[in-house]
């Protein structure tokens, strides 16, 4: 999937080949453009990037999310330029990286084990990348008072990493990767080691971070949570390849394969074949529960074996009164039995079967006023077609 291409890019005033630059003297650098194009990474038969194309704009925050084995990690080390491309290229700001060593490359970094010097001091390790660089002591130390200001541990200079919790190493090591001002900054599962509370705490001060700094983050993670509160946009990434990118938003309410539908959130499918259209609605066949009809998606046509999807939460229990908005005549409807009852804290989970046997995964809000179902209730359930998509 192509969604961008070199020769669109701005002329910039980047250094040839991604070189060494220096500390601006301010915390915040305008972020660069990076592009992959056509990129692959072969280990033997193996292709564990798969001619991968991404187009990251200048200050965006673009996160790659896949399970293992799906190529992201293996995309940014080539980023980073820990590996090297067996096809294709990356261009920063117009500029081809790929033969070019990662020490020239004047990229940040942060890995999921914080990857800090367990015989340095904190301030010795924030300074590390500004002494290769031949930064001034005096500079030195104001950026590195600076930083540490910024991720909100100022006077931690003397500790050292043994001294700190998780959470504050990685707080340093992400100092570390913003003290020479880099364009771009790559994180790797940077909040994997971390509690869930810790790790949503942290989640929301990088976001911070990013609006105030303009770097441009891409970002690797499997935590799909993670990825929608996090992203600008996300690239899902399967088999070494991209299969969708966009914002949050699209990539939840309207995913083009059944790939994606099923890794971002949960998904109900219940299979069947385009049957016709009708003002712009898809009637799906579906065996063993009738018609049901869906937005149409693209490149789709009479005939095609199809998916019809459906998220839980859209999902309701059709009661007198709920649905009653005028709009029942766009909504599916099928009779059901409740198979099974799962409370959750601010939600019940609800396994319906349907009378063809299928079943449907429904999610309603424990709130005051709501009826509970028990396991063997008849039921009929409901969602509008707005909220059906076909993959």
């Amino acid at each position: 999937m192509v969604v961008g291409t070199r020769a669109a890019a701005a002329p910039t005033n980047a250094t040839e080949g991604g070189s060494r630059t220096e500390p601006t003297g301010r915390l915040g650098a305008v972020g660069a453009r990076v592009v992959f194009e056509d990129l692959e990474k072969r280990y033997g038969d193996v292709a564990a990037v798969d001619g991968v194309s991404l187009d990251v704009a200048a200050g965006e925050f673009l996160t790659m999310l896949g399970p293992s084995g799906s190529g992201k990690t293996t995309s940014l080390m080539m980023l980073a330029g820990f590996e090297i491309p067996t096809a294709g290229e990356i261009y920063v700001d117009d500029r081809p990286i790929a033969a070019v060593p990662p020490y020239r490359r004047n990229i940040g970094m942060v890995f999921q084990n914080y990857a800090l010097f367990p015989h340095m001091t904190v301030g010795e390790n924030i300074a590390f990348p500004l002494k290769l660089r031949k930064v001034k002591k005096a500079d030195i130390q104001r950026r590195t008072r600076e930083v540490l200001e910024l991720v909100e541990l100022p006077g931690y200079e003397a500790r050292y990493p043994r001294q700190l919790s998780g959470g504050q190493q990685q707080r340093i090591a992400l100092a570390r990767a913003l003290v020479f001002d880099p364009r771009v900054l790559l994180m790797d599962e940077p909040l994997g080691a971390l509690d869930k509370q810790l790790r949503e705490s942290l989640q929301l001060e990088i976001k911070r971070l990013h609006e105030r700094l303009g770097v441009t983050i891409v970002y690797v993670t499997h935590d799909q949570q993670e990825a929608l509160v996090m992203s600008d946009r996300i690239a899902v990434m399967n088999r070494g390849r991209v299969e969708q990118v966009g914002p949050p938003a699209e990539l939840y309410d309207a995913p083009q394969t059944r790939f994606v539908a099923s890794f971002i959130g949960e998904s109900n499918f219940l299979d069947g074949r385009l049957a016709g259209i009708e003002g712009g609605v898809a009637q799906v066949e579906a065996p063993g529960v009738g018609v049901l009809r869906a937005r149409l998606g693209e490149g789709l046509a009479s005939g095609t074996d199809v998916a019809v999807t459906v998220r839980p939460e859209k999902i309701v229990f059709a009661e007198e009164g709920e649905g009653s908005d005028g709009l029942n005549h766009e909504r599916n409807e099928l009779d059901a039995t409740v198979e099974d009852v799962v409370f959750v804290g601010e939600m019940h989970r609800y396994e319906v079967r349907l009378t063809g046997g299928q079943t449907l995964i429904l999610k309603r809000q424990n709130r005051a006023g709501v009826r509970r179902y028990e396991r063997g209730d008849s039921a009929r359930v409901a969602w509008h077609v707005a909220d059906t998509r076909l993959v």
